[in-house]
């Protein structure tokens, strides 16, 4: 389906009215090529053909001349035979002149005939060829034979017959040259009505192009006056509407008639009638809810508001700040709340980036889960061990900020860490609390692991313990180690715990070195081969010195050797606190 927008419309007129002037301005440049062409014919073909013409009435006139000074210079006494001579080269070469005059003529009027793109009269173009041809070969032809004979009279001193015969000469001399007379006529008529023609194609260029302009300008008020019009129309309605939302009145709607931005304008006008009108029942009912995801998903889904409550597989996080204990005794409260709110906020935002729900604060911890309706089953893993990875990422820039937030340098806070811990299991989720006051929150098994993961980094020195179905569902998109497996207090049954090392393809060799090392004496340490194990976790910390899981390892190891552990142990460790 095609988007109609405003801007696509205002362009279509634009481009048609470009559109519009280009077509005028093309036909206007084709006419003037027209006229260009049709003058150059008239200065290149029409007048020099007028001009052979007349030098063809001309040249007949001097060879006329020419002959009667042969015919003066021979009745002479004696006669003068070098003025005959000389009069007769002349003669002679006029009446070539004349031949390449008439056929340059010739030419130029055939190439009036052969160029179709003129409008030329063809018709009496050819008529005025061939009367020159014939004017070469019949009148010119009885006239030099005339001639002939009067020139064999004059060498012969018959001067009483050369007079006779020059009179029959000048005759056919005087209808030659009326001939060429009116071949120059008709040659010029033939030019006007050309230059007629071209003052009639200019007219109708500045006509066309005035006619063309005028449409264009109609046009284009015509659909401006639409557009705009339209346009207006549907703004009008819309600031009806608002107004009546500013006055309260939440029952107004306004209809939609277009599929353009103001029509998207007005359905989004509608929809934000219909969640003011929700909203006034979600002040009334989710008033009491604190994260603001919260409110939103109980807007979309109202069944959640039910106090029985839902079972759902869920991811929980427990943070806690190691070091609180000594940061608070050491500083005024006034910068112990400057340090705790800019906290707060540093890790509060990789949670919700990762569209986890901070569920409370709990003195200097967070607890926050993910899972639906806010996020799909299958990401709700995989959100959380990134958000995981985000918080630990910002505990240095905490580090950084901290002496600016206090105007002092070596502060406590250089000692403070995270403890994070991350578990994924089947919760209660529903609203719990009072008549005046309720929370969303959730409940279960996977509550407590998680809280019990996140104290148990102070037994590996770790700063985020995750449980292993969370890495089952987190999939590949980070790097994990497994760190142990362990029994938290509260629960019997083992679990196995890793921890997030970084994003995928993101860790040094070291530390993936020391990974692997340390997975090798993990394995030696289940098999009860303490001495294998040992040495390997040495490795581990040559390759990733201060390792905290080794360490612990390791020391959990020498007193195993030291009270070696029942037939039936599996390797797990019980975590009591």
């Amino acid at each position: 389906m095609i988007k109609h927008s405003i801007r696509r419309r205002i362009v279509a007129i634009v481009a048609g009215l470009i559109i519009l002037m280009m077509a005028t301005s093309i036909l206007s440049m084709v006419m003037v090529g027209r006229l260009g062409h049709l003058l150059d014919e008239l200065t290149t073909r029409y007048n020099p053909a007028n001009e052979h013409l007349t030098r063809i009435h001309v040249l007949s006139l001097e060879r006329a001349l020419a002959l009667r000074r042969m015919v003066i210079a021979k009745m002479q006494d004696p006669p003068d035979e070098a003025g005959y001579n000389a009069r007769k080269q002349l003669y002679d070469a006029k009446n070539a002149e004349v031949d390449r005059e008439a056929q340059a003529a010739r030419e130029l009027i055939n190439a009036i005939i052969a160029d179709t793109d003129t409008p030329s009269d063809n018709a009496a173009l050819a008529r005025i060829e061939s009367r020159i041809d014939s004017l070469l070969s019949d009148g010119r032809s009885l006239l030099r034979k005339e001639t002939g004979e009067l020139l064999a009279l004059l060498d012969a001193r018959d001067f009483s017959a050369v007079r006779d015969r020059l009179s029959r000469v000048d005759v056919l001399r005087d209808e030659l040259i009326q001939r060429i007379d009116a071949l120059r006529e008709e040659m010029l008529q033939v030019s006007r009505n050309a230059i007629t023609t071209i003052r009639g194609q200019q007219s109708q260029a500045v006509l066309i192009s005035a006619i063309a302009t005028l449409l264009a300008a109609v046009l284009g008020l015509i659909f401006a006056n639409l557009v705009s019009g339209g346009i207006i129309r549907s703004v009008r309605q819309l600031l009806e509407g608002t107004r009546a939302v500013e006055a309260g009145h939440l029952d107004r709607s306004i209809d939609v008639t277009t599929r353009d931005e103001i029509g998207e304008l007005a359905t989004a006008f509608n929809r934000m009638v219909v969640q003011l009108r929700d909203n006034q029942r979600v002040r009334e009912t989710f008033g009491k809810y604190i994260d603001p995801r919260v409110v939103e998903g109980l807007i979309d889904h109202p069944n959640l508001t039910a106090t029985e409550g839902q079972r759902r597989f869920m991811t929980v996080l427990f943070c806690d700040l190691r070091g609180f204990t000594s940061l608070s005794e050491g500083l005024v409260p006034q910068g112990l709340v400057r340090i705790m709110n800019r906290y707060f906020s540093l890790m509060s935002e990789p949670i919700r980036t990762n569209r986890g729900i901070i569920d409370k604060y709990i003195g200097d911890g967070i607890m926050a889960y993910w899972g639906p309706p806010f996020v799909d089953e299958a990401d709700h893993a995989r959100f959380a061990c990134q958000a995981t990875l985000e918080m630990v990422e910002r505990i240095e820039t905490l580090r950084r900020e901290v002496p600016d937030l206090l105007g002092v340098r070596g502060t406590p806070m250089e000692k403070c860490d995270l403890r994070i811990g991350v578990a994924t299991g089947e919760a209660l989720v529903g609203s719990i609390g009072s008549d005046i006051m309720m929370s969303y929150t959730v409940m279960g098994d996977v509550v407590n692991l998680a809280s019990r993961l996140e104290g148990a980094n102070k037994v590996y020195g770790t700063r985020n313990l995750i449980s292993g179905r969370t890495i089952a569902a987190a999939g590949s998109a980070l790097e994990f180690r497994e760190v142990d497996r362990i029994i938290v207090a509260g629960q019997t049954r083992p679990e196995v715990v890793f921890e997030v090392l970084g994003r995928n393809g993101e860790l040094t060799p070291e530390r993936l070195a020391s990974r692997d090392i340390y997975r090798e004496g993990l394995a030696a340490y289940r098999e009860r081969q303490w001495d294998d194990a040992l040495r390997t976790l040495k490795a581990s910390l040559e390759a990733m010195p201060g390792d905290g899981p080794s360490l612990a390892l390791l020391a959990r190891i020498e007193s195993l050797k030291a009270n070696p552990p029942s037939e039936d142990w599996d390797g797990s460790w019980r975590i009591e606190k």
